[in-house]
């Protein structure tokens, strides 16, 4: 009986064994089918080529390590609650309650634009604030220092102490034109590094009621709270604009954003690097925008130029010789299309040179020479 046992039990392990392998190895050739449905799935071959035409890869890895996050601290007084002032609640608690103060804390992005520690951001992002900080792509974080900033233009330079920064290559925001892909790269709501892509919507936007000079890149690539002093890039990655506003009734991206192109930017830039401010030409009037109403009034067979409105006395142009009702229409041979095209023209100049500027008056064209004068500081 024992024999007959051992025979039995040894010939049942075959068994098992021989199922175990045939149904992990060829488990078709069972006569049942195993639980479920084989799934068929069809899978792309790896792709040799590195390249891909639908894929901005390269412009984005050229430029996201030359943008950084930036976080601003400030102190704000708060001040205390009216009843801890009352006399009678003095009396009981002993002590006179006085204003406290709290960290507010702010965030937006930067570009470095040069290997030796000079970051380009906003002067919103960085405007009253007490400490600034600066975190680098690699996870590296360094206190930033503030060279100067234009809050004509909305712009900063900041300055860390690191040198080899992957500073980005700056484009050619003149060659920009309208249907241009362009990315936007920079730190979103405080998520982190992100970039949007989109098109080029205008050049040259002005009268946008943002800053004082505009000459805005309009865009349709995502910028939200947070992109504030990111870098607008073309498709090879190099920068042609620095994100600055969005228009917005909800405080997220509606598809319209704007950059100040690099042109302007670099500019700035220079200035506040060598002499810790911008300074700008002056002519000392003031301006409006030429319409249809304005030029049949005038007698005018079309609409053209920038109408002064005001002249400053002992300014520039009161010296010159310029009266409230002239219309200015070019300056230099350069054509004035309207006011802040006229503000931007004057702007560049420098001071102390004089220019020729073309106005009309009294329906005839006359040239007057004008010496710039510095255009005050704003508060």
């Amino acid at each position: 009986m024992y024999r007959l046992w051992l025979i039995f039990a040894q010939t049942a392990t075959i068994f098992l064994a021989i199922f175990f392998v045939v149904s992990t190895l060829r488990p078709e050739l069972l006569p049942w089918k195993p639980r479920g449905e084989l799934v068929t799935i069809k899978e792309a071959a790896p792709s040799l080529d590195e390249t891909r035409p639908d894929s901005y890869y390269e412009a984005a890895s050229r430029a996201m390590p030359s943008v950084v996050n930036i976080f601003t601290t400030k102190a704000v007084k708060e001040s205390p609650h009216p009843l801890l002032n009352d006399p009678v609640f003095q009396r009981f608690f002993g002590e006179q309650f006085e204003s406290r103060s709290r960290r507010r804390s702010n965030l937006g992005s930067g570009v470095i634009v040069s290997s030796n520690g000079y970051i380009l951001t906003n002067h919103h992002v960085i405007e009253a604030a007490d400490d600034i900080e600066v975190a680098l792509t690699d996870g590296r974080k360094i206190k930033a220092q503030v060279i100067g900033s234009d809050p004509e233009t909305d712009l900063a330079v900041l300055k860390v102490d690191l040198e080899d920064l992957p500073a980005i290559t700056f484009g050619q925001s003149r060659q920009a034109q309208v249907g241009d892909v362009v990315l936007a790269v920079g730190n979103p709501f405080g998520v982190g590094q992100s970039v949007t892509m989109g098109i080029i919507g205008a050049l040259g936007r002005t009268q946008v009621g943002i800053n004082v000079f505009e000459e805005f890149i309009q865009t349709d690539a995502a910028i939200n709270p947070g992109n504030s002093g990111g870098a607008l890039t073309d498709t090879s990655g190099n920068l042609i604009g620095i994100n600055t506003a969005i228009y917005s009734r909800s405080g997220g991206s509606l598809g319209i954003g704007f950059a100040i192109p690099v042109h302007v930017v670099k500019e700035i830039m220079e200035q506040i690097i060598q002499s810790g401010g911008v300074v700008r030409g002056w002519l000392g009037v003031s301006m409006q925008d030429m319409t249809t109403e304005l030029a049949d009034s005038f007698g005018l067979d079309k609409v053209e130029g920038a109408l002064v409105g005001g002249v400053l006395k002992d300014g520039p142009a009161d010296k010159a010789g310029i009266k409230p009702g002239d219309i200015l229409i070019a300056i230099e041979g350069k054509q004035i299309r309207n006011s802040s095209d006229l503000l931007n023209k004057v702007a560049a100049l420098p001071p102390g040179e004089a220019v020729t500027v073309k106005i009309i008056r009294k329906k005839q064209e006359k040239d007057i020479q004008i010496k710039v004068g510095v255009r005050p500081k704003q508060m």
